[in-house]
């Protein structure tokens, strides 16, 4: 099985990037990163494609609004193929969308649908978890509740350690449980303290050794380190420390 490759999530570097596109990039290059995943899309997807092949970055997949998935699907189709990748990853989910497990029960439907057309265009569909799949409804979490009624053949996880910890539930047990759907993987860790802040991984409270392997055993391809909010450090120096930490742990 091949070994996970580390990617940075651009949205940690998301002022730089609206600042100066290309000259981040090449930073990004030069500390180390084999590969991003873009969030959302800054500039046009031509243009961040060559940015990246001249620094030789691969592309982890793009996150793309589910409204947009479902109201421009053919323009999305065309970006994400002109961008070089085969994933689509739902970032994030409106709260009108998600206040009641019927809620999540119908967009497990919307979501199967959109990655059978996904899957027909020769790409693959994620869903990206923050805290507040972990509501309870009747006894179950939304994030259950969802995956009981989508098909994992073509919509994947994008399990986000540090969301699923700040939820209230197990990062591994979730991968476990998923293992062979969980291809992208968002690391990112948790500081001690009861306001459990965003750390560089490896700095955090989150358990690492138990984390990798469940990744490498379970057919992880991606590995996206992001961090949201990153001081005291500057975010080019929280993504520094992440990758060294994950260069020790032989993933770089």
């Amino acid at each position: 099985m091949p070994e996970p490759v580390v990617a940075l999530q651009m949205y940690t570097l998301r002022k730089e990037v609206a600042e100066d596109f290309a000259g981040t990039l090449k930073r990004v290059a030069e500390i180390g990163y084999p590969a991003i995943q873009v969030g959302g899309l800054p500039q046009p997807p031509e243009a961040i494609r060559k940015v990246m092949d001249d620094l030789g970055l691969k592309a982890a997949g793009t996150h793309i609004d589910l409204a947009r998935m479902e109201n421009e699907f053919d323009k999305v189709v065309d970006e994400v193929k002109a961008l070089g990748t085969e994933w689509v990853v739902v970032p994030y989910l409106p709260e009108e969308r998600r206040r009641s497990g019927d809620d999540w029960r119908t967009l497990g439907k919307i979501l199967t649908r959109i990655g059978a057309r996904l899957k027909g265009e020769g790409l693959r569909l994620a869903y990206h978890n923050h805290a507040f799949e972990f509501q309870t409804f009747d006894g179950k979490y939304g994030y259950d509740i969802l995956f009981e009624n989508v098909d994992l053949d073509v919509v994947q996880t994008e399990i986000d350690t540090y969301w699923v910890q700040y939820g209230g539930a197990d990062p591994v047990a979730y991968l476990k449980g998923f293992a062979g759907h969980i291809q992208i993987v968002h690391f990112k860790d948790m500081g001690a303290g009861e306001d459990r802040p965003m750390v560089p991984v490896g700095e955090g409270i989150l358990d690492w050794p138990a984390i990798i392997e469940v990744c490498k055993s379970g057919g992880t391809e991606w590995i996206c380190i992001e961090q949201d909010e990153c001081a005291p450090l500057e975010p080019f120096e929280a993504a520094r420390v992440s990758l060294e930490n994950c260069r020790k742990w032989g993933l770089v």
